[in-house]
């Protein structure tokens, strides 16, 4: 019998398989079943699948080796010798035994675990019945997110919906995993509260689960759906942050724009998150990588403030008063400003950038999901009104597209430029069928690279129950 652990000290939850593609090993561990007893013990828990949100295998490389390099936005950065491998993310020649996939695929089963295990366990621990049902609501959002990730990068996956003791289904299909999301996301968003006081900030919240509902229904083109729960969303309360440059730095940490965004907060307990130091300037303030393309830089209008505000460039002095001064003469030039932390506000006893927060799913996000929702139902005017409201905050007249097709294209180009550099821009294309023409300089190839490849050694540890992606 396989036994489920839990380790106390990293509150990281764990299976104890060698043949386990859901295998985390860890020194250290207690046997699960003397762990789930009490209310801390629940809300410890839940904090572990928290805490993977800010790991380095959510929002560092792996991350990025999937959602954001083989976009036409980002380019591998920092040097060219330094970590060359990556450049196969680029250009569509990664396999089925590369460390990327593999280290992705692996991260999110690890979160996908800690959920099952707040959903297994806790249910059975005497504690107040409020709070048991709301950290057993954040556990399913947080699931459904994970399985959003695995969904969109690999295709169907196998359905886990509690703890196992053998782990190797077959590969659920692609639709069989959204309806698994949807539920998930539905029962999660009756029980959630729509805010929480400041002591509990970075925990999913009834918007949060409704507005990632609404980006899978986009995901599915069920327009009608998208549409309403989109509207749901924005009569919560949320608003755009009216400075686009204040959104990102850490004083617009959990503003109103805020629907879905990950704690980050340098800590004793937690340490920080290394999304920011992988992409800061490099030999300055971080890494060097992931950093944005000419084809990015050349897709912003002229007169679009979010273009300056979003690529940071060497000699610069940052509105916040830093001269941008990289110290490898062979790097690239412009970075992600996205995450740039100013110098003053760092906090030192983690890397640097450390409490930049993550921010997932923003309410300029909620709006450009209504507009392409309405603009597909027909209803063109609503479609416009909101994609108006993204542009008028980055200081651009009114859209000029009329029609559905026209109007279609703006939208698209929209999310490009808002969202850019945070990890929509290939899974979009790939969404809204513009890969196969936009991605076919660098090596997509159509029918194969929509998905990444199951990983080699999941593939031979399912025993013959998952199917290979066409083409790999």
């Amino acid at each position: 019998m396989k036994k489920i652990f839990l380790s106390i000290a990293l509150f990281s939850l764990v299976i104890s398989c060698k043949d386990d593609y859901l295998d985390i090993k860890q020194e250290g561990v207690n046997d699960a079943s003397s762990f789930f007893k009490t209310q801390d013990d629940a809300l410890q828990a839940t904090s572990a699948i928290y805490s993977f949100l800010r790991s380095w295998e959510n929002s560092a490389f792996p991350y990025q080796f999937v959602f954001g390099v083989p976009a036409d936005d980002v380019l591998k950065g920092s040097n060219p010798g330094d970590s060359s491998f990556i450049n196969v993310y680029d250009n569509f020649t990664y396999t089925v035994s590369d460390e990327g996939v593999r280290g992705y695929w692996i991260g999110q089963w690890q979160a996908v675990n800690r959920t099952n295990q707040v959903i297994t366990n806790v249910p059975a621990i005497p504690m107040d019945t409020t709070l048991k049902n709301r950290l057993i609501a954040e556990a399913k959002m947080l699931r459904a997110y994970f399985y959003f990730n695995l969904v969109r990068i690999y295709g169907g996956v196998p359905i886990y919906d509690k703890v196992e003791t053998v782990y190797e289904k077959p590969r659920n299909s692609v639709e069989e995993v959204y309806n698994f999301i949807i539920s998930d996301l539905t029962a999660a968003a009756e029980v959630l509260p729509q805010t929480y006081p400041a002591s509990d900030l970075g925990r999913v919240t009834k918007g949060a689960a409704l507005g990632l509902l609404s980006k899978v229904y986009l995901y599915k083109k069920d327009w009608q759906k998208a549409y309403e729960t989109s509207n749901q969303v924005i009569a919560m309360g949320y608003d755009l942050d009216p400075d686009f440059n204040h959104l990102f730095r850490p004083a617009g940490e959990f503003g109103k724009e805020s629907v879905f965004e990950v704690n980050c907060g340098c800590s004793s307990q937690y340490g920080g998150s290394q999304y920011a130091e992988v992409q800061g300037v490099r030999d300055q303030f971080g890494w060097g990588f992931f950093t944005p393309s000419n084809a990015l830089e050349n897709a912003f209008e002229a007169g679009d403030i979010r273009k300056e505000l979003t690529i940071l460039r060497n000699g610069e002095t940052t509105p916040e008063g830093d001269l941008i001064a990289m110290g490898d003469p062979l790097s690239v030039t412009t970075y992600n400003q996205k995450v740039y932390v100013p110098k003053a506000l760092n906090n030192n006893a983690c890397g640097y950038g450390s409490i930049q927060n993550i921010r997932i799913l923003r309410f300029a996000e909620i709006l450009l999901i209504n507009a392409e929702a309405a603009n597909e139902l027909g209803n063109t005017a609503t479609a416009t009104t909101n994609l108006n409201k993204v542009r008028t905050r980055a200081s651009l007249p009114g859209t000029t597209a009329s029609g559905q097709v026209a109007l279609r294209t703006a939208i698209w180009h929209e999310r490009r430029v808002e969202l850019a550099l945070e990890g929509d821009r290939f899974v979009d294309l790939v969404r809204t069928g513009q890969a196969a023409t936009v991605l076919a300089p660098y090596g997509f190839k159509a029918g194969k690279n929509e998905v990444f490849p199951i990983p080699l050694d999941a593939m031979d540890q399912s025993h013959g129950a998952f199917t290979q992606n066409p083409g790999y």
